[in-house]
């Protein structure tokens, strides 16, 4: 039996799924999509159990380190389109608001909210909100400032007697879905699809950039004496019809002059990129193998083993070497290039 050469159901017994802690701070913003899907299951149970009331969210908030206010706060703006930044686009709310209430309507009642500190001057910036990537990544408790934008998210649509654009206000509707399961889990489901198309790709790029960076310190450590390249190619190894060699996300070359090309996936949410690794991976490895070279993939995220499995499968029955992503992991690779160089 190929230890090496794993299934999917064996790769999945060692995915993480979801990006560490310390790689989403090296990440910087390009961390808050991944950060949001992995709390999106959180999220949505604290809205379906606050039903009693219009501010029964609250006893919800700060619990767990999952849900602090101000990831819970920037859920609600990346479902209504409506950051921080946006929103301090504005003027002062005390000209929509200038009795400093909201007066609106919940399960056919009416509430009024005073607000504490947003009817004034205060700046609504994602960083002063505590909603930028830094923040988030450290969790904030709810303050009166939050507390504020979050009621006003809930609840603005459905609100009287105030001057807040109707632009605005249409896209402040969730606060009537709360304790609705099964509405609220279509809804952010399918506003999620919307939100990591828009702010997918550079941030893709970038966590792609991450990822790779981490599998490569981690072989440069563990071969210290071979040659390591990212974006490599392998002479004469081209899958082109004008010749150019093909690059790899790593190429890793053994004193005994072993070619190993490694590819590295990481995706937390839907991407055609695995789909593409799938579709090349049965030319990759036989070119590949008929110059007595390898092919490694780097397989991890909720999208890639959860969502997109036939590709999965299908790299792994091409695959010399398929791990996931994390340390160990990494070093298990390290040594399957060990063994086939002769090490």
């Amino acid at each position: 039996m190929n230890e090496y050469k794993r299934t999917l159901a064996e790769l999945r017994e060692k995915a993480t799924l979801y990006w560490s802690q310390d790689l989403l701070e090296q990440a910087g913003e390009a961390s808050i999509l991944p950060l949001l899907l992995k709390t999106q299951d959180k999220f949505i149970s604290v809205l379906t159990l606050a039903d009693g009331s219009p501010d029964a969210w609250k006893k919800f908030i700060d619990m767990s380190e999952d849900m602090k206010g101000n990831i819970f706060l920037k859920h609600l703006m990346v479902l209504s389109d409506l950051g921080g930044e946006a929103l301090n686009k504005y003027p002062p709310l005390s000209k929509f608001f200038p009795s400093g209430l909201i007066e609106y309507v919940w399960n056919e009642q009416s509430y009024t909210y005073e607000f504490k500190v947003i009817s004034g001057k205060a700046s609504l910036s994602n960083s002063s909100l505590l909603v930028d990537g830094k923040n988030l990544l450290k969790g904030r408790a709810l303050n009166d400032k939050m507390e504020d934008v979050v009621m006003l998210l809930l609840y603005a649509s459905s609100s009287i007697n105030n001057d807040f654009p109707d632009d605005a206000k249409e896209k402040c509707l969730i606060g009537s879905l709360l304790g609705k399961s099964e509405e609220l889990k279509k809804f952010v489901k399918q506003n999620y699809i919307r939100v990591s198309r828009q702010i997918g790709g550079a941030n893709a790029t970038k966590l792609g950039q991450v990822a790779e960076e981490f599998v490569f310190k981690i072989l440069r450590r563990e071969l210290p004496d071979w040659t390591l390249r990212k974006n490599g190619k392998i002479p004469g190894i081209s899958h082109s019809d004008d010749g150019r060699e093909t690059s790899f996300d790593i190429v890793a070359t053994s004193p005994s002059s072993k070619y190993f090309a490694i590819e590295i996936s990481f995706q937390f949410t839907t991407n055609g990129t695995i789909e593409r690794k799938a579709r090349e991976a049965k030319d990759r490895a036989a070119i590949l193998h008929k110059s007595d070279h390898f092919v490694c993939y780097v397989i991890d995220g909720a999208g890639n083993i959860n969502i997109r499995e036939n590709a999965v499968r299908t790299i792994c029955q091409y695959s010399d070497c398929t791990v996931a992503f994390s340390e160990a992991e990494i070093v298990f690779l390290s040594e399957f290039m060990k063994e086939k160089s002769g090490q």
